[in-house]
């Protein structure tokens, strides 16, 4: 995923209206690559979804956060581009310092996601600080 959340910002603020605003982001869920099926363990699902979202940590030696996901609903997987996006390729301190409530509220999917899928989101966001601020203190 090569889109920073600014220019998913911009994306997003060229579309008229909702409909193509959720086809952008099941785009964007389209272009992750698959997640291998063994990454696909209950101790990977991520708690709180409705959906069935699946997350998997690697820190390098340098630090550096890669995370890979998947789900089995494509919004779902749009949202995850989101967070790689918001989160990839950062070292903890890093994954601290963004501000994915404000980027959520500035595309306006406070507004227009189900309290189910936005509460998914954030469990997901959730998962992702408790890897990064565990690996930080460990």
């Amino acid at each position: 995923m090569t889109e920073t959340l600014e220019d998913i910002q911009d994306n997003f603020s060229l579309f008229d209206d909702w409909e193509e605003r959720y086809r952008y982001l099941i785009d964007l869920g389209r272009s992750l690559p698959d997640m291998p099926e063994a990454q696909k363990t209950d101790d990977a699902l991520v708690k709180g979804c409705t959906s069935r979202v699946w997350l998997h940590v690697n820190k390098d030696d340098s630090g550096v956060f890669t995370f890979d996901a998947d789900s089995d609903a494509h919004i779902v997987r749009g949202l995850i581009a989101l967070l790689l996006s918001a989160y990839n390729g950062k070292t903890a301190d890093q994954i601290a310092q963004v501000n994915i409530d404000d980027f959520f509220s500035a595309i306006g999917l406070d507004q227009h996601l189900s309290p189910n899928r936005r509460n998914g989101f954030f469990a997901m966001v959730e998962k992702i600080k408790l890897y990064s601020s565990a690996s930080a203190a460990a």
